[in-house]
């Protein structure tokens, strides 16, 4: 089932949350909706379901005007973040909860809720209560639920947000493989872009609620359209130069350019010479958490950090970096991306 925003815009008295926004999210595919809280990501995904009315606009599926339909004939999924399981009924009966609401006969209710809790490995669970499972089976518990009345949408508002760091990873995995087996398009809302960078087929950037860049997640980090989205995705986040930034070496030839806000990533830096450089600065402090080793680096009261630097750096030491141009990303004034030639 494929989406389609046109000209969107919902406000909430005198603030508006969404402003005349346009996108199609294609069929089958997972998308994640990410930015700040605030920026409007939740709110699309309350507008798809139903569960809010734009103030103008339309919202098509495939070809089909939904703006004005009821949620329950919209046939959406819906996974909250904190899961909303029944607690006086069991897995199983939590799962066929849609169906029996749809007068669907007890043995086929069965059949169905069975079948999902076995897609999302939860079969052995079915008599227990919600207050007998840890976080991730209460999820998939959910998940199951949202899928077991076959819906052509399946929409998750921070699916991941309340369950620990471990758990996360695995469940984010099992999200991506359960939506695979069921090709059914899903939306997935988060604030954290590894999350969503490691999951989507493509990701929507929202901030103040305009769409700054959607694309897959490689083109994303590679080619942000703009400085929000380069700043936003990323960690380290991309260092950022001016022109009267102390590290920029004045003879080199960026400076010949038009350019507002030069944009770096840690790791495209390489050592360079006093003669061929970019940038120079100071080692400040050199971090290590694992196999992942971070230089923060100081010119004149500015910092910068460099990473994948295959060289022992040792603190106070002077050094000097350049940078390939094809890494270079130019900014104008606007903060939107330029090339510089």
């Amino acid at each position: 089932m494929q989406v389609r925003f046109d000209n969107v815009t919902m406000q909430f008295e005198n603030k508006k949350v969404l402003d005349n926004i346009n996108f199609t999210l294609p069929s089958g595919e997972l998308i994640s909706f990410l930015g700040p809280s605030g920026c409007g990501k939740s709110t699309t995904l309350y507008l798809i379901s139903g569960l809010l009315n734009a103030t103008s606009g339309n919202i098509y599926f495939d070809d089909k005007d939904v703006t004005k339909l009821d949620p329950v004939k919209r046939q959406v999924g819906l996974v909250f973040q904190n899961y909303a399981l029944y607690p006086h009924l069991t897995v199983l009966e939590n799962i066929m909860f849609p169906l029996k609401m749809a007068k669907m006969p007890k043995a086929q209710r069965i059949e169905i809720g069975k079948e999902m809790a076995a897609l999302t490995q939860i079969h052995d669970q079915l008599d227990k209560y919600p207050r007998q499972l840890s976080g991730g089976q209460q999820q998939r518990v959910a998940i199951s639920r949202a899928l077991a009345k076959s819906p052509s949408i399946l929409l998750m508002d921070e699916p991941l947000s309340n369950l620990d760091a471990r758990l996360r990873i695995e469940m984010r995995e099992e999200i991506r493989r359960i939506q695979q087996e069921t090709g059914v398009t899903t939306v997935f809302v988060t604030h954290d872009q590894e999350e969503a960078l490691s999951i989507a087929d493509n990701v929507m950037v929202l901030n103040q609620g305009e769409i700054q860049q959607m694309t897959d997640p490689v083109t994303l980090y590679r080619e942000p359209s703009n400085l929000f989205v380069a700043k936003f995705i990323g960690t380290p986040i991309i260092n950022t130069f001016t022109k009267n930034s102390p590290p920029l070496n004045p003879n080199a030839w960026v400076m010949n350019h038009d350019w507002e806000t030069l944009g770096i990533r840690s790791e495209h830096f390489r050592l360079g010479t006093l003669a061929d450089h970019l940038v120079s600065a100071t080692v400040q402090r050199v971090e290590q958490v694992g196999k992942d080793v971070t230089i923060h680096c100081e010119c004149n009261g500015e910092t910068f950090v460099v990473s994948d630097i295959d060289a022992e750096l040792p603190v106070g030491e002077q050094i000097f970096l350049t940078v390939e141009p094809k890494h270079l990303m130019f900014f104008n004034q606007k903060a939107n991306r330029v090339e510089v030639v």
